[in-house]
């Protein structure tokens, strides 16, 4: 081998080490949620009329967050962070009319708003806070108020992906 073969196998092998130096193994969480590895998440806060929707969406965002992984879900006596999350809002909107009838609706969209705040237990210091929407739509048959009903979950469903994506990857 000629000294050009063996700079140009140098030069690639020191390539290919440095493109590798900013990575590294395994989750890296986002700058507010650095030393964190267990979360509590007590009981949302519902400041809306609909009754109901705060345990689903708790217990909603608690699955997500223990689908995704990447932090344990404790009691806030053990935990590194706090999850407090406030139901600012539950609307309905109408999105597509009945053929023949513009009064009447045969399609909505729902959306739910959360305000998520991440604290530091015992000190309510904030580290990051949030709104997220979760979105989803229904189509209308007899009943409209149970048709929304039904379609409030998934919505939340959505609200809590985003969440989870905010708290794991930072957006």
């Amino acid at each position: 081998m000629g000294r050009s073969t063996v700079k140009q196998i140098l030069f690639l092998l020191l390539g290919c080490l440095t493109g590798c130096a900013g990575y590294t193994l395994g989750p890296t969480p986002p700058t507010y949620m650095r030393g964190v590895s267990r979360i509590a998440v007590p009981i949302f806060r519902n400041t809306t009329v609909t009754p109901d929707i705060d345990a689903l969406a708790t217990t909603t965002v608690i699955k997500q967050i223990q689908q995704d992984g990447t932090y344990q879900v404790t009691g806030t006596d053990q935990a590194d962070a706090v999850v407090v999350g406030t139901i600012s809002s539950v609307e309905r909107t109408k999105a597509r009319s009945l053929q023949g009838n513009v009064l009447a609706s045969a399609e909505f969209n729902l959306r739910v708003t959360i305000n998520f705040r991440i604290e530091r237990p015992n000190t309510a210091q904030l580290m990051a806070q949030r709104n997220i929407e979760g979105d989803t739509n229904f189509f209308v048959g007899n009943d409209i108020f149970t048709q929304e009903r039904e379609a409030i979950p998934l919505a939340i469903q959505d609200a809590a992906v985003q969440f989870v994506s905010f708290l794991s990857e930072g957006w």
